[in-house]
């Protein structure tokens, strides 16, 4: 068996046994899970790990294949639980990215927003006002070619999901970065919880 066609098939069982323990056993960061996976499959050539993308679709094949009566459920209680937040920052333009977006998300996932704004403190102001409960935080980011700290927050939801909040300024938002696949607006959220769609 040739080296390439070796290395091919350990990233594919890697990138099932790390889709695996995220599914099973929570682990909420793909770098972790391929960590992890590489560790229990004695795969000491970490440089050939999978891609996120390679562990994504090994996700959805496992969550489709032995969680596929729970895991409808689960996402659409995620999704409306980033509807509602969602609404509630409505005059900040919010996006949801991640896995409760692409379907990934399971009872363990976190629910990831990103708000734009011109002034930051704005939406600082807003959750004061509002008396939420939050914690601050920064978040590393490439804007404009440049490497930026953008505000970071984070929520919790009645159902003790963790909410996380970046803020980007108003122009990040007409960049041309966005993508159907990885953001979607108040009225694409909507639409995915009424057809029950499991992907975007």
């Amino acid at each position: 068996m040739g080296k390439s066609l070796k290395r091919d098939l350990m990233c594919e069982q890697l990138a099932h046994h790390a889709a695996k323990l995220i599914a099973e056993d929570g682990i909420a960061d793909f770098a972790s899970a391929k960590r992890k996976a590489a560790r229990q499959l004695g795969a000491s050539d970490t440089q050939h790990l999978p891609s996120n993308r390679e562990v994504e679709e090994a996700l959805h094949s496992y969550r489709a294949l032995y969680q596929h009566e729970s895991h409808p459920d689960i996402l659409h209680h995620l999704r409306t639980e980033a509807l509602a937040c969602m609404q509630q920052f409505s005059a900040f333009h919010p996006y949801l990215t991640g896995s409760v977006l692409n379907g990934t998300a399971g009872e363990h996932s976190d629910i990831n927003l990103t708000l734009y704004s011109d002034d930051a403190k704005a939406v600082l102001l807003f959750m004061l006002n509002n008396k939420l409960t939050f914690e601050d935080s920064v978040w590393r980011t490439r804007l404009s070619g440049r490497d930026e700290a953008v505000p970071s927050y984070t929520l919790s939801s009645e159902s003790s999901t963790q909410i996380h909040i970046i803020v980007l300024p108003e122009n990040a938002r007409h960049s041309g970065s966005r993508h159907p696949d990885t953001h979607a607006d108040i009225a694409a959220v909507t639409k995915m919880i009424e057809d029950k769609s499991p992907n975007p």
